[in-house]
């Protein structure tokens, strides 16, 4: 018994996190790993955002290539099964981690060409320990680096990577974060994100603006997409966006209400509860926080 029970302790630092990822193909031309509508944790190997793989004649492009080395390798064998191509550029939403510390698989391996916004750049350097590096153990963490983007997006851009066209809308004002990228895939008519639009979760906000994720909202409706990917959630259909809409929507108009009542900074997460959104995952680690930043935001709106 002691000697089974040694061998399992020894094997869980033998042996790096299985992910068990499965591919769920959203469109003709695309194929998601959706990430857990929770916390990143040890439990969950930090793996909480979506990545997604488009095949074009020749390669993959990835949008946002998820949490660390170990999963982005698992992510490709997974991907190998239905066709072995090699990735040749990543497009980076923007800069929270869950995103985009899988770069350093692809670059040591494909050396992808990576697209992001500025603020990766900007913002980290080799040696910086974002939230995942205090998360993940050592050996789950084990060739994940910093990698930087090659090419900064500062505004629109029009990709044609063998038979696809990739638009990678620039957000020149605050949404999720001051630094927001967007991808729209012409040839299937499918949208992805990154934060902006989340779903089956409630989004944080503490680098967004509410005004600023309402304004991409109404930008969405001007695309005549048919697939959604958010950066968090598996809803890709027309209802892809609904919660995101819902949400920003009550946050704004009761935030406003209070201010216009007189509530203060120190009440207002009482009186606005957002009580309709409770059942919705990660309602209780994000919601106070989300009206407390909103009342920041919206406390000198006119």
């Amino acid at each position: 018994m002691r000697i089974v029970v040694s061998i399992f302790l020894l094997s869980g630092f033998l042996f790096a996190f299985d992910y068990n990822l499965k591919p769920i193909k959203v469109s003709s031309d695309v194929w998601c790993f959706f990430g857990k509508t929770e916390v990143p944790s040890k439990e969950n190997g930090g793996f909480m955002a979506n990545s997604c793989y488009v095949k074009t004649d020749k390669s993959y492009v990835l949008i946002d290539s998820g949490t660390s080395y170990n999963f982005a390798s698992q992510a490709y064998n997974a991907m190998k099964k239905i066709k072995e191509l090699p990735v040749s550029n990543i497009i980076i939403t923007h800069e929270h981690d869950d995103h985009w510390l899988g770069n350093s698989f692809y670059k040591d391996n494909f050396n992808s060409k990576i697209y992001a916004p500025k603020s990766i750049n900007t913002n980290y350097t080799s040696t910086s320990k974002p939230r995942i590096f205090k998360i993940l153990d050592k050996k789950e963490l084990e060739n994940t680096k910093i990698i930087k983007a090659d090419i900064i997006v500062e505004k629109d851009l029009t990709l044609e990577i063998d038979n696809k066209v990739f638009k990678i809308l620039h957000i020149p004002y605050k949404a999720h974060t001051n630094n927001d990228l967007m991808v729209y895939l012409e040839n299937s008519k499918t949208m992805f994100t990154g934060d902006i639009v989340m779903n089956e979760r409630i989004t944080s906000n503490r680098d967004g603006s509410i005004i600023g994720t309402l304004k991409v909202l109404d930008l969405l409706s001007t695309y005549p997409w048919q697939t959604l990917v958010a950066g968090h959630g598996t809803i890709v259909d027309k209802n892809a966006i609904k919660h995101t809409e819902n949400y920003f929507n009550k946050l704004k108009k009761d935030i406003l209400q209070a201010i216009e009542d007189g509530i203060e900074a120190d009440e207002i997460t009482n009186i606005v509860t957002m009580d309709e959104f409770k059942n919705i995952d990660m309602f209780d680690e994000l919601n106070s926080r989300n009206v407390f930043d909103g009342f920041t935001e919206l406390e000198f709106y006119e």
